[in-house]
């Protein structure tokens, strides 16, 4: 049951495109600000559902609070970085490199082997995807775009397998998105332009990215480490940019291309070998 949240959380990530185009007008951090405030009223609302105390403080020590706002909010700080210095195709690439890492990092020590060849196999669908067939060049002009991204890759990896390890509470999510939006108000403020007037489609771009994918699909995703299947988790998480062509392929705003079921073939290949596991050899109990 665990697991199909993490993989519910996977397919929210998914939508993060399609939903992310009714929103493409406002300010990144702006935009972030909103959606995590959204994220942290969810904890309330949950709790006045449930009828429990509004104001519980967090289960978090000092020490996870801290490398939980530095998952949360440092990823999606070096990703629009990430975008300012070094094209969008080359930081997606790069940035998709989190589920390979992840795979890595939770998997035990007799199946490291499994999960390096399994994220590489998966990771090269995705590149068939991003590039389109194409393949990807490096740029030496693009480095500090590159370093960026490999932070983030870093950064959610590094967040998702931590959180594996910690016992907080599932409401501690809440309390890292008000602190995630208040450091993303901050970076508006410095960095950006306020918009205000929203219409009416931004407005529901904010609620439902709010709700799922830049809100809500964190708290399926700590649920989900804590208590699925890991390694399976980290091999179908190559399928975010997958769900995502389809859902704009779908809603008519790119076209259909074969690189998608050739990507679909490499990540669930990935997968199956990064799950695989020997059985022991049946020991033959007759004695001579």
């Amino acid at each position: 049951m665990s697991t199909s949240f993490g993989v519910l959380a996977i397919f929210l990530w998914g939508a993060l495109a399609l939903l992310g185009n009714l929103t493409k007008s406002l300010p990144a951090f702006q935009l972030l600000f909103m959606c995590f405030f959204v994220s942290f009223l969810l904890l309330f609302i949950k709790r006045l559902v449930s009828k429990q105390p509004l104001l519980t403080q967090p289960t978090l020590g000092k020490a996870q609070t801290i490398i939980g706002i530095t998952g949360l909010f440092g990823f999606h700080f070096c990703y629009f970085m990430a975008l300012k210095y070094a094209p969008l195709i080359e930081v997606s690439l790069i940035v998709y490199l989190w589920p390979l890492l992840l795979g890595v990092f939770v998997a035990q020590s007799k199946h490291k082997i499994n999960a390096i060849l399994g994220g590489l196999v998966g990771f090269i669908g995705i590149v068939f995807l991003i590039s389109d067939g194409s393949g990807f060049a490096a740029n030496s002009q693009y480095f500090l775009g590159y370093l960026f991204a490999s932070s983030c890759a870093l950064l959610w990896s590094s967040y998702s397998w931590l959180m594996t390890r910690f016992d907080n509470h599932v409401d501690d999510i809440g309390w890292l998105s008000l602190y995630v939006a208040i450091l993303a108000l901050l970076a508006h403020i410095f960095f950006e332009q306020t918009v205000t007037g929203f219409s009416l489609s931004q407005a529901v771009g904010i609620l439902l990215l709010g709700l799922g994918p830049v809100g809500g699909a964190f708290y399926l995703w700590d649920i989900a480490l804590k208590r699925g299947n890991k390694t399976l988790l980290a091999s179908l998480s190559f399928l975010t940019p997958l769900l995502s062509t389809l859902l704009l392929v779908l809603a008519q705003q790119i076209h259909f291309s074969w690189s998608i079921l050739i990507a679909l073939a490499f990540v669930f290949t990935g997968a199956a070998i990064s799950n695989y596991k020997c059985r022991p050899k049946a020991v033959n109990a007759r004695h001579l």
